[in-house]
């Protein structure tokens, strides 16, 4: 393991001012956000759609990484360039998606474990030689009457250390994305308890397995309430609240915490972003990881057109320069208007 390596990646990946695309929708999500434009999902359509991100005017400036799914990761520019390529020629990081989706957990019924182990290391090794330089791992945690239980949060935070030290082995950096999710009717009280309990199962696991903190971006979800809740808690509630679960579970040697989006509406989640970031001295750069927030109003635009292509990466780097940044604390609502 090249740590210095690991650890010049990492911080480059949470870069200031910068944070990643995650454009690693597997085929069925991608055909979801095809199907609302009314748009096939052929392998031409998603190769163009990804094109459209990556080489959108000014991305650089505010993207420091994306990560890709298998597909994309082989699909080239329409002048032949591999997207792997592409991206590390214009200063962002291509990353892969390398867990293969989550499966009802035997014995648990509501709890899901991530699966994609068997044969990762093979993977990975092949990856790394397509350019791909962090890797992504996503666990769910639903909260619902009686679940998580203690059992379902250790098996996969055991997983995600195991892909972790994995990725490392093969000096590539791994992002740990524990996602509570915030599907429920749940209060934010609640999703900080589950929270809570992730992390501390999730550090401990890393821990175990003897992962280099510095070598690694923590993924997690913000602390806020669900979704279906009659009273949600505001804003500036959810930044303290977030904030605070991390500083209680988070080491210092980890460099960077970059936030999913998880449901979050794109101006939510930049807002979410943007009032951390001005909550004093913190130990770990806080940036962003979005796919749904930075790419709506995007996938919008274009429309599966080639005449909307510059409007759909304009409005791409648009969301990209605000999240940019919320990153540094200096995002305000009201830019949403001046940058439209």
């Amino acid at each position: 393991m090249n740590r210095s390596e690991l650890a010049r990646t990492a911080q480059a990946m949470v870069a200031k001012g910068k944070g990643i695309l995650a454009a690693d929708e597997s085929s069925g999500t991608i055909r979801k956000r095809f199907d609302a434009i009314r748009l096939e999902s052929t392998e031409e359509h998603r190769r163009s759609y990804r094109e459209m991100l990556f080489t959108a005017p000014g991305a650089g400036e505010a993207i420091s990484g994306v990560i890709l799914y298998d597909e994309t990761l082989r699909q080239k520019t329409r002048d032949g360039t591999p997207f792997a390529q592409y991206l590390s020629q214009h200063g962002m990081i291509p990353g892969i998606k390398v867990d293969l989706g989550a499966k009802p957990l035997a014995g648990f019924p509501g709890e899901t474990i991530t699966e994609g182990l068997d044969g990762l290391r093979e993977r990975l090794v092949e990856y790394h030689s397509l350019g791909a330089r962090f890797a992504k791992w996503r666990a769910v945690i639903d909260i619902a009457d009686g679940v998580p239980t203690a059992f379902g949060i250790e098996a996969n935070a055991h997983a995600l250390a195991r892909y972790a030290a994995l990725c490392q082995e093969n000096e590539i950096v791994p992002i740990v994305e524990p996602e509570v999710l915030m599907d429920g009717g749940h209060s934010l009280e609640r999703c900080e308890e589950v929270t809570n309990a992730t992390l501390k199962a999730v550090f401990n696991q890393l821990f175990e397995h003897r992962i280099y903190l510095e070598g690694m971006v923590l993924k997690p979800n913000m602390v806020i309430s669900g979704k279906k809740a009659a009273n949600r808690a505001p804003p500036q509630a959810v930044a303290e609240a977030t904030v605070r679960t991390l500083k209680r579970h988070v080491p210092p040697a980890v460099p960077g915490i970059a936030f999913l989006s998880g449901g979050q509406s794109a101006t939510e989640a930049t807002l979410h972003l943007s009032l951390m970031n001005r909550m004093g001295p913190l130990p770990w750069a806080l940036t962003f990881s979005y796919g749904r927030a930075l790419q709506d109003t995007a996938l919008k635009a274009w429309g599966g057109s080639a005449a909307t292509f510059a409007a759909g990466q304009q409005e791409f780097a648009r969301r990209a320069k605000l999240n940019g940044l919320a990153s540094t604390g200096s995002y305000a609502p009201e830019m949403e208007a001046r940058a439209a």
